[in-house]
C-alpha cells in the first residue's frame, strides 16, 4: 500500500467518524485503525528511500554505460583512422570524425549525467515532501483528537459538577416560610378555656 493509498484511508477514517451529540464538529474515531494506518505510513517511508536509491544506481549504471560507450566509439574511431593512415586527407577527416565522436560521445555522457541528478534529486524532493506532509497531517489530526478529547472532558466534568449541586439541593430540607409562619402565630394565641 502506497503513502498516498494510507493518507486516503486517514481520511476515509475521519469521513465515516461517528459524531458526538451537542457538537457536531467533533467526531469519536477508531484510535486502533488509525494508529496501524500511522504505522503503515512509517513502514512504507523505507520503500520510498529505497525507490530513490535506486534512481541513484541506475544514474551511475547510465553513466559507466555511456562511458564504456564513449570509449568504445573512441577506439572504433582510432582504428578506422589508423586503416585510412595512406593519406593525409584521409587522416585528417578521421581525426576530425573521431574528435566528434569524442565530443558527442562525452556530450551523452553529461546529458545523462545532468538527467540522472535531476531524477535524483526529484526523488529526494518527493520523499522530503511525503515525509513533511505526513508529519503535518499526523500533527493535527492528533491535535484535533487531543482537542476533542480536552473539550469532552471538560464538558463532563461541569455536567458533574451541575449534576453534583442538583444533588446537594435535593438533599437539603425543604423549608416552608408558611407553615412555620402558621405555627408561630398559633403558639402565641392565647388558648381559650372552655366552659
Amino acid at each position: 500500500m502506497s503513502i498516498e493509498e494510507i493518507l486516503d484511508d486517514m481520511d476515509e477514517l475521519l469521513d465515516k467518524a461517528s459524531h458526538v451529540p451537542l457538537a457536531t464538529h467533533k467526531s469519536i474515531i477508531d484510535g486502533e485503525r488509525l494508529r496501524e494506518l500511522i504505522n503503515d505510513i512509517r513502514l512504507n517511508l523505507p520503500q520510498e528511500i529505497k525507490h530513490a536509491k535506486m534512481v541513484a544506481f541506475d544514474r551511475d549504471r547510465i553513466i559507466k554505460e555511456a562511458e564504456a560507450k564513449a570509449e568504445q566509439i573512441v577506439r572504433q574511431s582510432e582504428e578506422r583512422a589508423k586503416v585510412l593512415v595512406s593519406e593525409e586527407a584521409i587522416v585528417r577527416e578521421a581525426k576530425n570524425r573521431a574528435v566528434e565522436a569524442v565530443t558527442k560521445a562525452k556530450k551523452e555522457c553529461d546529458d545523462l549525467r545532468a538527467a540522472a541528478q535531476q531524477d535524483i534529486q526529484r526523488a529526494k524532493a518527493e520523499c522530503e515532501a511525503i515525509k513533511q506532509a505526513t508529519d503535518t497531517y499526523i500533527s493535527n489530526r492528533f491535535r484535533e483528537a487531543e482537542g476533542f478529547y480536552t473539550n469532552s472532558l471538560k464538558d463532563l466534568q461541569d455536567r458533574r459538577a451541575k449534576l453534583d449541586k442538583l444533588r446537594k439541593k435535593k438533599n437539603e430540607p425543604v423549608k416552608n416560610d408558611a407553615a412555620q409562619q402558621l405555627a408561630k402565630a398559633e403558639a402565641a394565641e392565647p388558648k381559650k378555656v372552655q366552659s
